[in-house]
């Protein structure tokens, strides 16, 4: 069976451009001028946008973390994705102290399996750098898992030292693998805590003052830097601060592979929201922290610029209730997310809205440089024949307010209550099913397929 979209303007990186698709199976059949093809089924897209299905590259479904988990399971948190428009997610694959990469993934492996509504990757987390387990990394790379991520925050947990980053590094640049790094400067942000604990500094906002924008730069520069001495690609993870996207940019204006995301809670939300009164706070706490509102010009016009390629959204949801309130009278004890997976593509149109950046680079950011950054191009990313049928028809017209009574997200709060948003979905395609649509969640659990990516296809 074909189903026709027709009617609509199709959206790359290059901009929009009047075209109907034709889909057969699971793939895109045929881009052709308006009228010059059929179908048995049609899609009336007049008035909208034809997207390629987004890809967040950053997610955290069932994580283990500070005694609890995040609350979106596989199954929840795609079926949250596709309600949004995201119809690939990459999760993180997180190695314990002791354990093996391979047994790693194959306990991910075993969470998703037949439960994602939407087509799914992994990353490695490397929390336990070992010579077994830098022999692991290119039997990663072989199951179809190219990148690895390290951390410089979280001692006692995720941290690496530097000379453990090294090794890291230069195994990555020996199989061709990327290293994704959490930038942030772990053993000083743990000593701020530590005072400001002491101190009678209890509340959510003592989160965000006690890791300053300055230790995110440091740890990004110092990731930059090794970086150089090893060869490896580098991937920066939820960059949040102006100081931390000069260093990011300087790399790249000398030519060295270095890369970042940034996240919808950076562009929008602030410090503020830390402080706000009671315990609301806990709501917005994540690592890095947000920031004053000082830095969003800069995150928008490194979007523009490049030296922002993606926007992913860090999605890792614990509920208010139960969950942030660990931390209450103890702000270091709040468990470390936010949920956004369902809200990117929205947030994201509302820049394309606001001038911030323009149609195809809403697309590029949020699809089409993913899907290169990690290995899914032309599967993913592209509405090109050939492609997975992996759509989105989008309404720019439409309006919508976003809140936790009527999102998908199995968690009690929404980090944007009440924001009033120009544009939504309509309709969503996952490899040529209809998931989404006016009627409402048509797809199911067990839909989405397991990605083996190819390695990063941006490296010099």
């Amino acid at each position: 069976m074909t189903t026709l979209i027709k009617g609509g303007q199709v959206v790359s990186p290059a901009g929009a451009v009047e075209a109907d698709v034709l889909v057969d199976g699971e793939r895109i059949a045929a881009v052709a001028a308006p009228g010059a093809l059929t179908g048995d089924e049609t899609i009336d897209a007049t008035g909208k946008y034809v997207l390629p299905g987004g890809i967040d590259a950053h997610t955290h479904m069932e994580m283990p973390f500070g005694g609890t988990h995040s609350v979106d399971t596989f199954e929840t948190g795609t079926v949250a994705a596709a309600w949004g428009g995201t119809t690939t997610i990459i999760d993180f694959a997180v190695q314990a102290k002791g354990t093996s990469l391979l047994s790693t993934l194959d306990k991910w492996h075993s969470k998703a399996d037949g439960n994602c509504a939407v087509d799914y990757g992994f990353h490695m987390i490397v929390s336990d750098v070992n010579d077994a387990s830098l022999k692991e990394m290119r039997a990663c790379v072989d199951a179809g898992v190219g990148s690895f991520k390290m951390f410089m925050a979280y001692p006692g947990v995720f941290y690496s030292t530097d000379g453990e980053i090294l090794r890291g590094m230069q195994q990555a640049r020996e199989i061709g693998a990327t290293i994704m790094m959490h930038a942030e400067n772990g053993i000083a942000i743990d000593e701020l805590a530590a005072q400001a604990y002491a101190a009678g500094r209890v509340d959510p906002v003592e989160h965000g003052r006690t890791r300053p924008p300055e230790l995110e730069a440091e740890a990004t520069s110092r990731a930059i830097r090794l970086a150089a001495v090893t060869g490896a690609p580098l991937y920066i993870v939820h960059l949040s601060a102006s100081q931390a996207l000069a260093a990011v940019a300087e790399a790249r204006d000398d030519g060295q592979n270095v890369f970042a995301e940034t996240c919808p809670q950076y562009l929008y939300l602030s410090i503020e929201d830390l402080a706000k009164p009671g315990f609301e706070g806990a709501k917005y706490v994540a690592s890095p922290p947000l920031r004053e509102k000082s830095h969003q010009a800069d995150l928008w016009r490194g979007l523009r610029t490049n030296d922002l390629s993606v926007v992913s959204t860090d999605h890792c949801p614990f509920c208010f209730k139960d969950q942030k309130e660990l931390g209450r009278g103890d702000f270091r004890a709040i468990p470390n997310g936010m949920p956004g997976v369902e809200h990117r593509m929205d947030l994201l149109h509302q820049g394309v809205v606001a001038g911030e950046i323009s149609l195809g680079r809403w697309v590029e950011t949020c699809s089409a440089t993913p899907a290169r950054m990690f290995g899914l191009y032309p599967r993913k990313g592209v509405i090109a024949a050939g492609s997975d049928a992996d759509i989105v028809v989008y309404d720019p017209a439409a309006t919508q307010t976003l809140s936790a009574e009527t999102h998908h997200m199995n968690v009690d709060y929404s980090a944007y209550e009440g924001f009033e948003l120009t544009g939504k979905v309509h309709t969503v395609l996952s490899r040529g099913r209809v998931v989404v649509s006016p009627s409402g969640f048509s797809g199911g659990a067990g839909h989405g397929k397991f990605l083996a990516r190819a390695l990063n296809q941006y490296l010099n």
